[in-house]
């Protein structure tokens, strides 16, 4: 399985951005419950959000809620990162994970199957 996240960039403060996730080499993309974290530099990686298999059900951070959403296409094997009202403190290199033995929306690192290469974000104060 690869992941290929995109869509990162620069962006002043209060602005947004759509980083999708396309999945490949994968049979049944739905079996997995996606997820999004992302990294700073000097520290650990943080989760950001996480969707159900089915797409029904969704985790955000506490630190983004109310700003970025998860959404997903099985048909497309995709998953997606909305992120608006983009802050500063937002900047980080963001990874798309996949889980096939997660049985929670909130995915801990250790359950994490398959990691993206990361896409960064850079939001201008």
């Amino acid at each position: 399985v690869q992941l290929q996240a995109s869509g990162g960039g620069l962006v002043q403060a209060g602005g947004s951005l759509r980083l999708p996730c396309a999945a490949s080499g994968v049979s049944s993309f739905r079996n997995y419950v996606m997820a999004w974290f992302r990294q700073t530099p000097g520290k650990e990686r943080e989760f950001v959000a996480g969707i159900s298999r089915g797409g029904g059900s969704t985790y955000v951070a506490e630190s983004v809620k109310g700003r970025f959403t998860i959404f997903r296409s099985n048909e497309k094997n995709t998953v997606y990162l909305q992120m608006n009202s983009l802050e500063p403190d937002d900047t980080a290199v963001y990874y798309c994970a996949a889980s096939w033995r997660s049985r929670n929306t909130l995915v801990g690192e250790n359950e994490v199957d398959y990691w993206g290469q990361g896409t960064q974000v850079t939001v201008s104060s």
